[in-house]
């Protein structure tokens, strides 16, 4: 029975390219879950866009003199193009600086307003005194007064998980300059986390099958749960759309609350562009529909406490009561998955550090499926993982190139040579069937993995396959078998099948090399379908009407495609005996070695102690 199948994937910011920790964490595994599921005959809805509001939009726009609204156009653009190279199945990927964004957002703020859960409080905000502009709790570094960890943040501390505000910290310093923030009297709306708490604890707590370093960290803070502001002093961002405020250029929603109503938003807008302006609602308001969050480990809280705390607040099922706004009963998310770390030579990826491989220099040269296979088998899945461009070679030349595209490449090679075509397959020994067997068990075992979302173990399954059909072919010796060419057909005809086998539970993985092989066996047309970049205009109507929307057609790109065109299906697709196979060309090439004792050029590998070290990667 088919499911319906929300893709929730966190938002990139818009203030630079994005490096390959970045995908590391959202995108590859994100896209990897929604092939499978497209491939199972699931709706699959796959949403996110940029985040391009708040500070850090402003700061870098400061250092490229330019406006907010065009580094945020600029930066969209790089980071859709990137992510299309990677291949990465939208069904969209917009930006939260659209009409429709803006409106969804005041409608969320509204109606936690209207059942109590916003509440004004007079605070202390951080000021920078050299600007004057208002520094972000998560601009502001500084000690835990907690545990006393020197690189917590102004909101969290990533060491004990603790919730925190700026003024807390001890030195706190800010990231930006490093100048001490001063700290001054400000008003603010705050959600009321505390009056939220039982009713989160109790959904955390019936979350069964959640990856268990996401459920216990969260869990472990419902008890420290305090309100959090929603609005900033800012003047770029949405408004607020309250009487007294909607008006004023200096208040607006903080960044992180209206980034996480992007997933609603980005659906709506979704649905109003494909015909259907209620389509949405079969996601978001369908008790059976699934919805998966993905991102990476620094911003669980936001999505296994804050988000669903949203949800809750609107539909008024927190200890204040209330009512469901006009956007309905909003389901909460089905499950959070979280990746952790993707660092390099043991240094967390960092723009401003200078340990950065960006997305766009590793396509250039090594393409995408290298980078999706390397994230997929030794990405920080469950535990923070080093990229290293030995292991980088090691994996795409012994395992990509000498097991998969070897494999490919010999037995159609072989196929070809002696019969022109894919063979008829004569009476089938037990060895035949023995790997036929094998090959049909791979997709339980490899789904299974895939649907609960642990993606290394579903790859080390599909690599199985791969694995006894190489041995089968050793063992066969089919190039020996020119003598008796009905025994002959019959091997290559079971390894051709299983080729056929594997490359579709390859497909999540790798979706162009998936491609090409289908086309190799002589197949026609599309198997694994690609995102495209589509030009649109910001028409969408703004619904619930919003204040201060931006602009009506404003030009901007989205990431989408036509899904439903593509051939693959997760299941054993029968090859058919008489199909003209051409000699195939290499799958994967080998890369030279010396790559992974020195890097590419544009990411050179560098002592820790060489001061060049700071430097590595380059922006593009």
């Amino acid at each position: 029975m088919s499911q319906t199948v929300l893709t929730a994937v966190a938002w990139p910011y818009a203030n630079g390219p994005r490096h390959i920790g970045h995908v590391s964490g959202f995108g590859v595994p994100s896209d990897i879950f929604s092939r499978y599921h497209r491939m199972m005959g699931d709706r699959v809805l796959m949403i996110s866009g940029t985040d391009e509001h708040g500070t850090p939009i402003l700061v870098q726009a400061d250092a490229e003199g330019s406006s907010a609204r065009e580094l945020a156009d600029r930066y969209n653009r790089v980071i859709v193009e990137d992510l299309v190279g990677l291949g990465v199945s939208y069904d969209l990927f917009t930006r939260t600086t659209t009409r429709n964004h803006y409106a969804i957002a005041q409608e969320i703020f509204a109606g936690l307003h209207r059942n109590g859960y916003l509440v004004p409080r007079v605070t202390t905000g951080a000021i920078s005194p050299s600007t004057g502009r208002t520094l972000p709790d998560r601009y502001i570094e500084g000690t835990c007064p907690i545990c006393g960890y020197d690189g917590a943040r102004g909101d969290q501390c990533d060491n004990c998980g603790n919730q925190l505000d700026p003024a807390d910290l001890i030195d706190p310093r800010s990231k930006v300059n490093g100048e001490t923030p001063e700290f001054v009297e400000t008003e603010h709306f705050f959600l009321d986390l505390p009056a939220l708490a039982s009713a989160l604890a109790e959904w955390l707590k019936s979350r069964e099958d959640w990856r268990p370093n996401v459920l216990r960290f969260s869990l472990n803070l419902i008890d420290d749960l305090r309100p959090r502001a929603v609005t900033r002093d800012i003047d770029w961002g949405v408004p607020v759309p309250l009487e007294g405020w909607s008006d004023r250029a200096d208040k607006k929603l903080y960044v992180w609350f209206d980034a996480v109503i992007g997933y609603l938003s980005a659906s709506v807008e979704w649905a109003v562009r494909s015909g259907d302006p209620d389509a949405w609602r079969e996601w978001w308001l369908n008790p059976e529909a699934r919805s998966s969050y993905f991102m990476g480990k620094d911003n669980i809280t936001f999505h296994s406490q804050i988000w669903p705390a949203l949800l809750l607040g609107y539909r008024g099922l927190g200890d204040k009561g209330g009512e469901p706004g006009p956007l309905g009963d909003l389901e909460l998310p089905t499950e959070v998955v979280s990746s952790e770390y993707l660092t390099m030579s043991g240094s967390k990826f960092s723009t401003s550090r200078g340990t950065v491989i960006y997305v766009r220099d590793f396509l250039r040269e090594y393409g995408p499926d290298a980078l999706r296979y390397f994230i997929a088998v030794a990405g920080p899945e469950n535990q923070d993982s080093d990229f290293t461009w030995e292991e980088f070679v090691r994996r795409t030349n012994f395992e990509l190139a000498n097991e998969w595209g070897n494999l490919v490449n010999r037995s159609v090679s072989m196929a070809h040579k002696n019969f022109g075509e894919i063979p008829a397959r004569g009476t089938l020994t037990a060895p035949d069937q023995a790997l036929l067997d094998i090959a049909a068990a791979g997709f339980d075992a490899v789904g299974a993995h895939l649907a609960r979302s642990r993606f290394k173990q579903a790859m080390s399954e599909a690599m199985r396959v791969v694995t006894a059909a190489n041995r089968y072919i050793s063992d066969m010796e089919p190039w020996k078998l020119k003598d008796d060419p009905e025994r002959q057909a019959t091997v290559l005809h079971t390894v051709l099948q299983v080729v056929s086998d594997a490359n579709a539970m390859l497909t999540p993985f790798l979706p162009h090399a998936a491609q090409r092989v289908f086309e190799t066996l002589g197949g026609t047309g599309i198997w694994a379908a690609q995102p495209e970049v589509r030009e649109v205009v910001d028409d969408v109507p703004a619904d619930p009407i919003g204040v201060g929307v931006p602009e009506l057609g404003h030009p901007y790109p989205v990431i989408t495609g036509d899904y439903t065109v593509e051939q693959a299906v997760w299941r054993r697709t029968e090859i058919v005996a008489g199909t003209p196979l051409e000699k195939p060309s290499p799958l994967f090439a080998k890369l030279d070695p010396a790559l992974g004792e020195t890097g590419p050029e544009w990411a050179p590998i560098v002592s820790a102690a060489d001061p060049a070290a700071e430097t590595e990667g380059t922006p593009a």
